[in-house]
């Protein structure tokens, strides 16, 4: 292989040219950045992204505050679960850094950061990456193409399933020179190359490959600003930045990573955490219970100002939370009953009682953004993209009438239940006695919804009482959260609650939502067992568009085809971003498009200190 990538380098330094590989008018690059449709937006002079404060100061601290608990320090296997703060988008990547740098005011665009500068074909059939010569691991070690190409391979082999299914994908890797690397795909996956800029790249002398796919409280070696200083199993890691990292001023990394110390504290749960937080015991707070928000938040912190309560607002679509149905058992095979079951919703009312009405119905799998086919008439490219799946797409979704029907919000709305009952006779189902009975096959409408936490039962509970006036009978288990792990990945229930959440740049994550193939592989996330040609071809339109037209009108087409195959109850979103935080704690004046973004915050008791 070595040999390979030697001789290979030698013939593009020649000038000559290995099969697939394009001629430069039909490149893109070498350049700064590169978006998934277009340009990127900033030039190749930019400072910092929008949503930082370059002048922030360094120093101080900021702790975080999860549920539940962690078991493994390595963040890319499939075996164990790691703390967040090490590599993720929210709390950062903090431990490791990648090949190129995300900006979250665009849909999808990344900048250099390991890599100085990005190349690749028009069709991205090929790319190729320049790294910095001053890039640096964590020990002081160079970041050499050989790291770049020994993490691929070793995430493929031995990563989470999700780099398995990406890098499979790549038919060659070229190690042209010490400093430059090359990939190339066996398929057309305009994503993919994106994603090849965004994964970590590992230390090849530090990590042994045998051994990296196990648990272990070992940390694995970064680039990034931050190193783990100390790890409380299960409970709690702290992470020290670097004052010699190598990338801090670059423009992808100016305003980030201002705080001396991260806290990550682990709590056995949500009540627990929030009475810490009420103590000063961590730093920020996102809340998701609407009723808490309302009226929960009445404590000394907050009325002294030590807490301050701010509204964000993302930019980004908000993501289908619901109840989902399992396809794969007979009792949710027939649409009617997936629609009537629906409809039975009473969303009007829940929101009042049970939500202060703080919540906004969820209709689309991407509502508030241009990809959402809400209230919109289907395209002409849409229409064709649709045609060869007559039946796949509703009438009223189609032409943009489509919305989930509102209740008059009395728990008892009988115009609601008249047309559900209409659909469950039509799929054959008829009243006897107390229960709601298949007349020819002579079983029940009945079905177990799996909860695993106190909030999802409550849910479950008034959704199973209003079911219960129809005779539909919905037992309730509430399980822990590893046996909820593991059922949920076998595809072991009939339903549970879950949240698909949406960026403006939808991809790859849709195959492992959606798409036919996935609908029996263990562990991934088409839990409603989709198996559906007009879904699995709208993913395929939207990894091939080319134009950011096409890319929108590939998404709309999506999300009418799982809009009308009814595969969950919509349950709701909110509207703002609700974030209780310290405040001591400083934030930039421009959120980003995807609202807040803590990775940019900074302790303003610091006055100074780089």
């Amino acid at each position: 292989m070595q040999n390979f990538r030697l001789i290979a380098g030698m013939i593009l330094g020649l000038g000559l040219l290995l099969p697939h590989q394009l001629q430069a008018e039909e490149t893109y690059g070498p350049a700064h950045g590169i978006a998934m449709h277009g340009a990127p937006k900033l030039a190749a002079d930019f400072t910092h992204f929008p949503y930082a404060n370059p002048d922030a100061p360094k120093g101080g601290r900021i702790t975080y505050a999860l549920t539940g608990s962690f078991d493994s320090l390595n963040p890319f296997i499939g075996k164990g679960v790691a703390p967040r703060g090490l590599w993720d988008g929210l709390y950062g990547r903090n431990v490791y850094d990648s090949l190129l740098a995300r900006n979250r005011d665009e849909a999808f665009a990344l900048y250099g950061l390991v890599a100085e500068s990005v190349e690749t074909a028009l069709d991205r059939s090929w790319i190729r990456f320049r790294l910095r010569p001053e890039a640096r691991f964590s020990d002081g070690k160079p970041i050499t193409a050989d790291d770049v190409a020994f993490t691929v391979d070793l995430l493929r082999k031995k990563g989470r399933g999700n780099y398995r299914l990406y890098y499979n994908t790549i038919s060659d890797i070229v190690v042209e020179d010490r400093l430059t690397i090359l990939f190339r795909f066996d398929k057309v996956d305009r994503e993919l190359a994106l994603l090849i800029g965004l994964m970590p790249v590992l230390p090849s002398h530090a990590i042994n490959p045998e051994t990296f796919d196990q648990t272990s409280f070992d940390p694995v070696p970064g680039s990034g600003a931050y190193r783990v200083a100390d790890v409380d199993p299960g409970k709690r890691v702290r992470l020290n930045r670097d004052p010699n990292y190598w990338a801090r001023d670059l423009p992808a990394r100016r305003g980030f990573a201002n705080f001396d110390e991260i806290i990550i504290d682990y709590y056995r749960d949500a009540s627990a955490r929030f009475e810490a937080f009420k103590k000063g015991l961590y730093d920020i707070n996102v809340e998701t219970n609407p009723g808490r928000w309302s009226d929960g938040y009445d404590f000394p912190a907050v009325r002294d100002g030590a807490i301050v309560l701010d509204q964000f607002v993302s930019q980004a679509p908000k993501g289908m939370a619901g109840f989902v149905f399992n396809t794969r058992r007979p009792v949710f095979q027939d649409i009617r009953v997936r629609q009537a079951l629906s409809l039975l919703f009473d969303f009007e009312w829940i929101n009042k009682n049970l939500y202060f009405g703080l919540y906004n119905r969820s209709e689309s799998y991407f509502q508030g953004s241009v990809l959402s086919a809400l209230g919109q008439k289907a395209t002409a490219r849409e229409m064709a993209l649709l045609a060869p799946f007559p039946d796949a797409v509703s009438p009223d979704v189609m032409d943009g009438t489509y919305r989930v029907p509102e209740t008059n919000g009395s728990g008892r709305d009988r115009a609601v239940m008249r047309s559900a009952q209409t659909l469950l006779r039509q799929a054959g189902y008829e009243r006897q006695g107390n229960q709601l009975v298949h007349k020819e096959i002579g079983a029940p409408l009945t079905f177990e919804f799996m909860v695993v936490s106190p909030e999802q039962e409550k849910l479950a509970l008034t959704y199973s009482q209003i079911l219960k006036r129809l005779g539909i009978v919905m037992t309730i288990r509430t399980v822990d959260s590893a046996q909820y792990q593991r059922r949920r990945q076998s595809f072991d229930f009939d339903m549970i609650q879950f949240f698909y959440s949406a960026s403006l740049s939808p991809g790859n994550e849709q195959n492992f939502r959606w798409r036919s193939e996935n609908a029996n592989r263990p562990g991934s996330f088409n839990m409603a067992g989709v198996q559906n040609k007009a879904v699995d071809a709208m993913i395929d339109a939207l990894l091939a568009a080319e134009t950011e037209e096409d890319f929108i009108s590939a998404t709309r087409a999506l999300d009418r085809a799982l809009i009308s195959g009814h595969y969950l109850v919509p349950l709701f979103h909110a509207g703002e971003q609700w974030v209780a935080r310290s405040s001591r704690l400083g934030v930039p004046d421009n959120p980003s498009a995807y609202g807040y973004q803590p990775t940019t915050w900074w302790d303003k008791g610091v006055t100074n200190g780089q």
